[in-house]
């Protein structure tokens, strides 16, 4: 059966999208007939196209066919053919954050929000209530791996699991019955125009917790502690939490990550304390202390959900992590040593910055390089300061164009104005992926650690290095 006051045919415009393709598997779960379409083919879309949608390859107004609903993302232009189409035709569109809480409406939501870490939180506290037999819906921002590489679920059970982005305001449609806040800093400035008009979003969302309902916040992040303090001012329930310590603004922690020590999986292992209380031991495979903070959150929303602390741990010990975080492609063995290959989604220094401590940390004594693709002209420009020295702990970097997203090159600084400032390692100017799998697949030696870097298409440069790197060791053999 179909859902509520949703139409049989629905239709979406940038199908190939990771949250839009939640939506789409979702809608075709529930037994809906799903149409879209978008530029150019991806695996989201093989997804759907398995799944029983018929999905287009570019934009045209024939696409809609009998559609009695177009969902959309933010990115496609106002004079989109689909749109207006749909216009012309007075069919109702929907934005995708829209669509989501039509979805959900009847759930107890638990939305995870923040500039950064928002995919491994929501992905963890996803395994969680899976784990532990509470049957949840869930769409995400990333392919997980143990959740048979899915990034959306339509369970039959209370919980609903959503990551909450804040780009163009999408999470302000959601009512969390628990909402997690694991940062709040400076991005999306494109959009948001100010720091204070990202601190107000942020405070809006929070006030759309339901009566009853709970704020998770870090209190590591100062922002967010700040948001924390005002929010609980207003009479919100505030809950904390953070590493062992004095934390943000003398606040109180609810929830305290101790005794954190590194593990012989390359991750940490540490106690959970929450009122005076110590609830028990996580061991964590994915790397990085910022993944020991995601994980704190997602084992505090776990419990508040139902999981019980003991059957949340252990899915946190065997999280693998979501794709493009910290995600290993190959290991290519070469005389002298194996050259590892691995792809992260960091495109904001602060992601950034932590994406390397925990390659130095994972990779202690191997030269680390990098291949790095800034997304968005305007976020180059005004994070070109911070973006001057995350890459520290880089050997090599490479750099290539910008991934222009929504943009045009007239908006911000590019990739050459990057090579420019950037301190330490001086990066090299590749003038694009094509050549930067050639240049990098002659450069790795023995040993190395070569990460590709951003949200944009980047990630095609690893799978392709490492089968370059295979072929050129098969061909020597």
């Amino acid at each position: 059966m179909n859902t509520g006051d949703i139409p049989e045919h629905v239709h979406l415009v940038g199908a190939a999208g990771i949250h839009m393709s939640a939506i789409g598997q979702i809608l075709l779960t529930r037994g809906h007939h799903v149409t879209g379409s978008d530029l150019v083919a991806s695996e989201h879309t093989h997804r759907l196209e398995a799944l029983g949608a018929t999905v287009y390859r570019g934009h045209a107004a024939t696409n809609l066919g009998k559609a009695e609903l177009v969902v959309t993302t933010t990115a496609v232009e106002p004079d989109n053919p689909e749109l207006a189409a749909a216009q012309a035709h007075s069919i109702p569109v929907a934005t995708r954050p829209e669509m989501v809480q039509r979805l959900i409406v009847d759930r107890d939501v638990y939305a995870v929000a923040g500039t950064h870490g928002k995919t491994t939180t929501s992905s963890l506290l996803a395994l969680a209530t899976v784990r532990a037999g509470l049957d949840p819906l869930f769409l995400l921002g990333g392919d997980v791996r143990d959740l048979a590489d899915a990034n959306a679920r339509d369970g039959s059970g209370r919980v609903a699991v959503v990551e909450a982005d804040e780009y163009k305001g999408a999470f302000l449609h959601y009512e969390p019955h628990l909402a997690v806040v694991t940062n709040i800093e400076t991005d999306h400035l494109d959009y948001f125009g100010s720091e204070d008009a990202i601190r107000d979003a942020f405070l809006a969302f929070g006030r759309r917790v339901r009566d009853g309902g709970t704020v998770l916040v870090c209190a590591e992040s100062p922002t967010a502690a700040d948001f924390a303090d005002q929010l609980q001012a207003e009479g919100a329930r505030v809950e904390r939490y953070g590493f062992e310590g004095a934390p943000a603004n003398g606040s109180d922690l609810d929830w305290r990550a101790v005794d954190v020590t590194v593990n012989g999986h390359g991750g940490f292992d540490f106690s959970v304390r929450s009122g005076g209380e110590e609830l028990g031991r996580v061991s964590l495979l994915v790397p990085g202390r910022h993944n020991v903070l995601n994980a704190t959150a997602a084992l505090a929303a776990a419990v508040h959900a139902g999981t019980g602390f003991d059957a949340a741990a252990k899915a946190a010990g065997d999280f693998h992590g979501a794709r493009r975080r910290f995600e290993v492609i190959a290991e290519v063995h070469a005389p002298g040593g194996a050259i590892t290959v691995v792809d992260d989604y960091a495109h904001h220094p602060s992601e950034l910055r932590a994406t390397l401590a925990a390659a130095q940390q994972r990779f202690p004594e191997r030269r680390l390089v990098g291949c790095f693709q800034p997304h968005t002209y305007t976020r180059t420009q005004y994070l070109m300061d911070d973006f001057r020295t995350c890459f520290e702990a880089l050997d090599v970097l490479y750099l290539v164009p910008t991934f222009a997203a929504r943009e045009t090159p007239g908006r911000g600084a590019d990739a050459a104005a990057l090579v420019e400032a950037v301190e330490r390692p001086r990066p090299v100017h590749l003038d694009s992926l094509d050549e930067a799998v050639e240049c990098i697949a002659g450069e790795l030696r023995a040993g190395d650690v070569f990460f590709t870097l951003g949200a944009g298409d980047v990630t095609s440069v690893a799978p392709r290095v490492a089968r370059l790197l295979a072929s050129r060791r098969n061909d020597r053999a």
